[in-house]
């Protein structure tokens, strides 16, 4: 019970943090801090190896769940996924950049309150399908340069990453309400993990209607910024 726990080990945290503030080169951080954090543990070598080596038994099928979607996603966008999402979103007369984000931020919400979070997505959702909608819809109706549709871009990958992000706490075999519920029980503060997940929710909404105004506010902006091209062809 008296064990003194060293923290040098966790030096390597503050390498990794560093190196994405410092924009080093993000495999270089890892092996730095790998390193540094086997030599404040007082680890051989041996034992440095074995650890990474029993890592890559355990997760070596992980690199083929994430390869197969990214190749199936650039095989659709080489036979033109991103042309046709634009042509289709064009169709729709009265869609705004506005209406676009916030419908699939609340869809986002939705489907990954009830554990769909595989639905959306930067590679299969986000980069062949929403960003080229969004920027489709902000070069038709604004002179937009490259950095407006650069940020329209961050936009849209941001709003699928709060949609999972407060839309799966409300999923109640979530993980991390899972992990909330045991810390709490093993604190001797009796909760139901039905209880937490439905406390999510009042949490999903503000994220929503947050993030709807900035979403809005933004196009606001830039509409006062930049000249519509209706106003500039007359």
């Amino acid at each position: 019970m008296n064990e003194i726990i060293s923290l040098w080990p966790l030096l390597g945290i503050v390498i990794i943090t560093l190196g994405f503030i410092l924009r080093i080169n993000p495999m270089l951080s890892i092996i730095l801090s790998a390193i540094v954090t086997t030599l404040a543990a007082k680890m051989l070598p041996l034992q440095t190896l074995s650890v990474i080596g029993d890592g890559f038994l355990k997760t070596r099928n992980l690199s083929i769940l994430v390869l197969l979607p990214l190749a199936m996603v650039g095989l659709i966008e080489r036979h033109g996924m991103r042309e046709k999402a634009q042509m289709i979103i064009s169709n729709f007369t009265s869609m705004t950049v506005s209406k676009l984000l916030v419908l699939y931020l609340f869809l986002r919400q939705v489907t990954a309150s009830f554990g769909l979070n595989s639905l959306g997505g930067h590679p299969q959702m986000v980069r062949p399908i929403l960003a080229p909608m969004a920027d489709k819809l902000v070069s038709e109706k604004y002179h937009s340069g490259e950095e407006s549709r650069d940020k329209i871009k961050a936009l849209a990958a941001a709003t699928d990453n709060i949609g999972l992000f407060f839309g799966e706490d409300i999923f109640v075999a979530f993980g991390a309400v899972a992990l909330m519920a045991t810390f709490l029980q093993d604190n001797h503060i009796k909760v139901e993990m039905l209880n937490i997940a439905l406390w999510g929710i009042p949490t999903a909404i503000f994220a929503l209607l947050i993030h709807g105004f900035m979403i809005c506010y933004w196009e606001r902006q830039i509409a006062k910024t930049t000249p519509c091209q209706g106003a500039t062809n007359d």
